[in-house]
């Protein structure tokens, strides 16, 4: 075996327990012995196994950067496949490079901001926040939260890959698809001022109860300070006593009010949030049936343009001139001609055949 391959075959093995049992478990006699070479072996190539664990890193990092650059490379195109084909290209590196991604994870949590998978994660997330910019000025929203958006996108697909990882219940694709769902929609209706709509004016209203309880219980303490002041030892503990009490009772009463005015007005808001939502969905109802009623009178009329014969009622003569009024001045061929040829009156005959007999007789 060259010097080559040996070094190829002890980076395969230094990949594949790392990867199983993490850098501290594994040792330089376990390597040398799945190699069935000699320590001082390993050490010729590495200087021992933190250079052995260096090389794996190194061909892991190199091997995932150049396949999600390349994903994020072409920005000409639509951005929803710029999200799945990243996606895909992560969950397939995965899937491909089983051992080399859990020697990433394992030993170089993302979490770790001096760990090069952590900082693999910041060059992409630089690479994403990019094209965000682009994106988000085409739709003329704020930049000032790209990199935070840029960062969940990130994150979201990371933490859910390496929990594929281990937990493949579904294909790659199909994770992708559930990547892209949540990504895609989410980023297809950024609001361009979001703002949180229960706990916001809950947390408002209760900052504002607390402000009120903190002055109730200024003006109780003054006041009754005051009293002590102008009584006796006796009627003022008697009088401290009592202010105490009405103290107590305000704040409580002030608290209260505080919850409620704020639990109505959330609810309020609850309210108004789900009437709003509701006529906006009647109104894409509306929409789509007024819609889809121009798309069947379209195709109507269609059809009647490319029917033979269409502008012909049902049921009625094609033939030509079957529409065509009868000629009044034709007669009607099944009535006999019953006009006599000539001006003579009916007996004519009778008499001059008479007066022919009577020369003949004469």
């Amino acid at each position: 075996m060259s010097a080559y391959q040996r070094r190829e075959q002890l980076i395969e093995i230094g990949r594949s327990l790392f990867a199983a049992k993490g850098f501290e478990a594994v040792s330089v006699e376990e390597i040398a012995a799945h190699a069935k070479v000699s320590k001082p072996i390993v050490y010729e190539h590495f200087g021992g196994k933190e250079g052995l664990y260096a090389v794996v890193v190194d061909r892991e990092m190199r091997a995932l950067t150049e396949t999600l650059l390349t994903a994020l490379s072409d920005q000409d195109v639509h951005p929803r496949q710029i999200v799945e084909r990243t996606a895909l290209a992560l969950l397939t590196y995965i899937e491909e490079n089983s051992e080399g991604f859990q020697v990433l994870v394992r030993d170089s949590p993302i979490t770790d901001p001096n760990s090069s998978f952590s900082s693999l994660w910041g060059d992409i997330s630089l690479r994403v926040e990019d094209i965000l910019t682009v994106w988000f000025r085409k739709q003329k929203l704020p930049l000032k939260g790209v990199s935070y958006y840029a960062q969940m996108l990130v994150g979201m697909t990371v933490f859910t890959g390496q929990y594929w990882a281990s937990n493949r219940k579904m294909s790659k694709e199909q994770l992708a698809a559930l990547i892209v769902n949540l990504g895609w929609h989410g980023l297809s209706r950024l609001e361009a001022r979001p703002q949180l709509v229960f706990e916001n004016a809950a947390g408002k209203e209760a900052d504002a109860g607390v402000e009120i309880i903190a002055e109730v219980g200024e003006s109780s303490r003054e006041s009754s300070q005051k009293k002590n002041d102008s009584h006796d030892s006796s009627a003022t503990a008697a009088t401290g006593v009592t202010d105490g009490k009405a103290a107590e009772k305000t704040d409580d009463k002030a608290a209260e009010k505080a919850a409620e005015k704020a639990e109505r007005k959330a609810r309020k808001q609850a309210e108004k949030e789900a009437a709003r939502e509701e006529k906006q969905a009647a109104k894409e109802e509306r929409l789509a049936a007024k819609e889809a009623a121009k798309q069947r009178k379209a195709a109507k009329k269609e059809a009647a343009e490319t029917e033979p014969g269409a502008d012909t009622e049902p049921g009625a003569d094609t033939k030509p001139g079957a529409n065509a009024e009868p000629d009044a001045a034709e007669p009607d061929a099944a009535e006999p001609d019953v006009r006599p040829e000539s001006d003579a009156e009916p007996g004519d005959d009778a008499v001059t055949e008479a007066v022919v007999d009577a020369l003949l007789d004469d």
